[in-house]
Order: C-alpha cells, then structure tokens, then sequence
C-alpha cells in the first residue's frame, strides 16, 4: 500500500517530536565531563574552556570595585573576595575538574553545575574553608537573601 503524502509528512513530523523530547542531559551521555585547567572569575564562577559556569546554591564575597554594580559592598569584602578567589585557584591547581552536575543556565548564560577537583567537592571545599557561604536557589530563584560578607 503507497504512502499518501499527508502520511509520510504525519510520520516525519511524528519522529522529528519524538526526537525533539528526549529530554536526558548530555552529561548523562557521556558521563561527567572533565577539564584540566579552570579559569577562576571569583570564588564561585569562571571559566573550564569557553565554558562560563557558577557553582550552584553558593555565594563568595565579591572582588568587583565598590562603585560597580554587582560589586563588593565594603572593601571588607573585597578582601575576602581576593583570598577566596586565591583559596580556589590554589585548591584546583593541577587537579582534573570535573562537572558533577548541570542544573542548566542561570540569567547571565553561565552553567549553574557542582564540580569536583580530583573527586572533592569544591563547593563543600570552599564552604569548609569559609570562602563559600550557602545561598540556595530553585528554579533560577534565590530563596534567602544573599550573604552579607560585611557584616
């Protein structure tokens, strides 16, 4: 029996959505992705290649001037911004990095994820150090007042 031409664009379209809602992550895949070398913007975001991340539910004092927006608000923590970004870089130094999990993209277009520095979590890492304070989200939304590195 010949396929009518409103049957074969009924199957195509039938498989291009059955393709477009395979909903499982890339990372799941292929596993974990690794990376050798990390870019660290400040103690909670950076760059693993071309790839912008921030680590998810976690907040580290910021190293921006006090005049721009989004920047520290005391040169208090400002200074504690520049040791925790130290304490980041010196603690993945060397390390393979690795994305544990990919919670998708947050306003800015970075990667929210949790990663790993030769199978430690860094987040959990930085937190213990006391560079790094919770500041859980869900959904992309905050759900407590940022930490406040001033007080």
């Amino acid at each position: 029996m010949p396929i009518t031409t409103k049957k074969f664009f009924y199957l195509l379209a039938t498989s291009f959505l059955v393709a477009a809602c395979d909903t499982q992550d890339p990372i799941d895949h292929e596993g974990p992705k690794s990376y050798t070398s990390i870019y660290w913007s400040d103690a909670d975001s950076g760059r693993l290649g071309g790839l912008k991340f921030r680590i998810a539910n976690k907040d580290a004092p910021e190293t921006g001037s006090l005049k721009q927006r989004g920047g520290a608000k005391c040169e208090a923590e400002r200074e504690l911004g520049y040791e925790a970004k130290a304490y980041m870089v010196g603690f993945t130094k060397g390390k393979e990095i690795r994305i544990e999990r990919d919670y998708g993209e947050d306003r800015y277009g970075r990667l929210v994820v949790d990663l790993s520095a030769d199978g430690v979590d860094l987040a959990a890492a930085g937190e213990a150090a006391g560079h790094l304070r919770d500041w859980p989200h869900k959904n992309g939304r905050a759900l407590t007042p940022k930490p406040d590195w001033c007080a």
